[in-house]
């Protein structure tokens, strides 16, 4: 359910604050007291180890318990009527605060950020409505996912009127689609969720079907069903440049197709959506079921069956602890080891009282929520970067890199100690952060069942009835899993998309090198903005959902000034685009996701990193809270015989 303002008895407060997060009750003391001596020892939490909550702060317990009794007396004066003491703090003072929580030191430059993530959690609305969007002007959303929600949103509140298109029957796209047993969010539930929709989430790492009730509740709450057009299918879109608009065909689930005018597109397909099966000798003559964990079939009934994986990546780390017990047999196949770090809090519920207290009290919720992003955001970033002059090149790519990879091996240790031929087998040898860490959330204990085996045997073929290694081992199953991810080289899949010039953006791809401009634009494809595009992801933490939030606020920020100063069309220029991507790869060079000692989706066939941003969250962010105009090429509605505005004319 989404957050509700209750009011807790004292009896209720002093349950929750009982058990609650103490290193997050310390920024609450001092916003409602305006006594910084909680910022002052002897009240210094220790620094989180790993991904861990660190609910005591490592605090003697006298220290807790006079936090705990502290907070009480402030959140109930704050509740009778005593006004927050602070309730604007400065940049400053919102990265000392959370410096403390965390027991290190965050920079100065964050401060902006916390600063904005306060105020979202109190906003009426996404952003703000335009004063000058032209009688007619309006976008088309493809995709009813995330992005495509808050995309949504984001234009109603600016006034742009929209559509949306959803291919399929239901809204959630990535939520919608994946729903295998096991299913869940590897992001703390408190930082995967929109700034402006703060949820009661019953669980601290979020399964599928709650994520999915998230989309769908907010999809209703905000009356955005009316506005999208499910069953519906983008195949082509083709910029006229005569028309100032984009002509694009539509597919509905009948057959008929149906052609829409939009000024602008913002395409929210994302890029995890087209299955990637295994090229496998003989995998669609299998006789059984076969099913990709991407298109998980609602009946497939698992008990008493041989299931066969194929893959260890995110989603069958999930899965097959998720179905060993109800399967007779799981075997797994590995093709590469995958770096794992403890899971505690995977499946762990959130206790009632601390529900309750996440309702009732805004700043718990929001300091628990910085507490989160800085933990999952760019806390690791530094120690991602080659050091030139480290000795051990092969293992890790620097010093503190190797101690993540000794942390991470006498974790595996502790797990598989009786066992040093799995040891052996699930132990990698490249750098940690290669690949994104999985989180264990009982794979390795899984591991040791006597009904699970993993094969690290190259598969040679299959079989209608087993799997056979190049060993010449058969492993017979009923059932057959592809757990091998998306085809995610190609951004927006089988859609032609064409641009001024009459290139197809698959042309100017060439076909899996995916290029944009702060990942949302490309020139020649005027009004096309990309959410969730090329080197976006930050493969060293953070949240889809922000790095969505973050490029909307760019793209909103285009349509604003562009519609300002009284201009029909905005296309990025060449010179931006080139140098934007330019230093992308040049900083991918210095950082663990080009090492050589792995492969990943975060490269394509030529190697070059097109899915991971080689750049701090904090610098994202800051490039686009506003758009820079003169990277772009804008030019008035067709009659205008002047171009006005920051941009220049485009050439006809």
């Amino acid at each position: 359910m989404s957050i509700t303002p209750t009011t807790m008895n004292d009896e209720q407060l002093a349950d929750a604050l009982a058990i609650a997060n103490v290193p997050t009750l310390l920024p609450v003391l001092v916003q409602l007291t305006g006594d910084t001596r909680w910022l002052e020892p002897p009240y210094q939490p220790s620094r989180n180890r790993g991904l861990d909550d660190n609910t005591d702060g490592g605090l003697p317990e006298e220290l807790q318990t006079e936090i705990r009794q502290a907070a009480l007396e402030a959140i109930k004066a704050w509740r009778d009527g005593e006004p927050v003491a602070l309730p604007d703090p400065s940049p400053e003072m919102m990265v000392r605060m959370l410096s403390w929580a965390m027991g290190e030191e965050v920079a100065p430059e964050y401060g902006e950020m916390l600063v904005a993530e306060r105020e979202a959690q109190d906003a009426d609305t996404t952003g703000p409505r335009l004063p000058n969007v032209p009688e007619g002007f309006h976008a088309l959303v493809i995709g009813a996912g995330v992005s495509g929600i808050a995309a949504a949103l984001r234009l109603r509140d600016a006034g742009i009127p929209f559509r949306i298109v959803e291919q399929h029957d239901d809204v959630g796209g990535t939520w919608y689609e994946n729903r295998y047993p096991g299913c869940g969010v590897d992001t703390p539930s408190a930082l995967y969720s929109f700034s402006f929709a703060p949820h009661d989430w019953t669980k601290y790492f979020a399964l599928r079907d709650e994520l999915y009730g998230y989309l769908q509740e907010i999809v209703t709450d905000k009356d955005l069903r009316d506005s999208i057009s499910f069953e519906t299918t983008v195949t082509a879109a083709a910029y006229d440049e005569d028309a100032q608009r984009w002509e694009v065909t539509l597919r509905k689930a009948d057959g008929s197709t149906e052609t829409a005018t939009p000024n602008v597109i913002v395409s929210c397909v994302g890029a995890f959506r087209t299955p990637k099966w295994p090229d496998i000798p003989g995998l669609h003559d299998f006789a059984g079921p076969l099913v990709h964990t991407a298109d998980w079939p609602a009946d497939l009934d698992l008990t008493g069956k041989r299931v066969a994986v194929i893959g260890n990546g995110a989603s069958a780390m999930q899965l097959v602890p998720a179905i060993a017990g109800t399967a007779a047999s799981v075997t797994q196949f590995q093709r590469s080891p995958q770096w794992a770090a403890p899971f505690e809090l995977f499946h762990a519920d959130v206790p009632e009282p601390l529900r309750q207290l996440s309702q009732s009290v805004s700043l718990y919720r929001l300091w628990y929520r910085l507490r989160a992003g800085w933990t999952f955001n760019d806390r690791i970033h530094v120690t991602l970067q080659k050091d030139p002059d480290w000795p051990h090149p092969e293992r890790s790519v620097n010093e503190i890199n190797d101690g993540h990879r000794k942390f991470f091996i006498r974790y595996m240790e502790s797990k598989l100690a009786d066992r040093p031929d799995l040891l052996e087998k699930v132990t990698p040898t490249y750098p940690p952060y290669g690949k994104r860490i999985l989180l264990d959330n009982g794979w390795y204990d899984t591991l040791l069942r006597d009904d699970v085996e993993l094969v690290t045997e190259p598969i040679a073929k299959v079989t209608p009835t087993s799997v056979v290694t190049v060993d010449g081992q058969e492993y017979e199953a009923d059932v057959l899993v592809a757990a091998t991810g998306f085809d995610v080289a190609k951004f927006l899949g089988p859609i032609e998309v064409r641009g001024r010039s009459g290139t197809t953006l698959r042309d100017t791809w060439e076909e899996d090198n995916p290029r944009a401009y702060l990942g949302t634009a490309v020139p020649d494809f005027p009004n096309f903005f990309i959410i969730y595009g090329p080197n976006t992801q930050a493969g060293h933490g953070g949240s889809l959902i922000g790095t969505a939030e973050q490029q909307l606020n760019y793209t909103m920020s285009i349509l604003e000034q562009m519609l300002d100063a009284g201009q029909a069309v905005a296309e990025v220029r060449p010179e931006p685009y080139e140098e934007h991507n330019a230093r992308v790869d040049a900083a991918h060079e210095q950082m663990v996701w080009t090492h050589q000692g792995m492969t990943t989706y975060y490269r394509n066939s030529r190697g070059r990193v097109i899915v991971n941003t080689p750049f701090r969250i904090i610098d994202s962010w800051y490039r686009t809270r506003k758009a820079d105009m003169e990277d772009y090429v804008t030019e008035p509605p067709h009659g205008d015989a002047e171009p006005v505005g920051a941009g220049q004319e485009t050439a006809s």
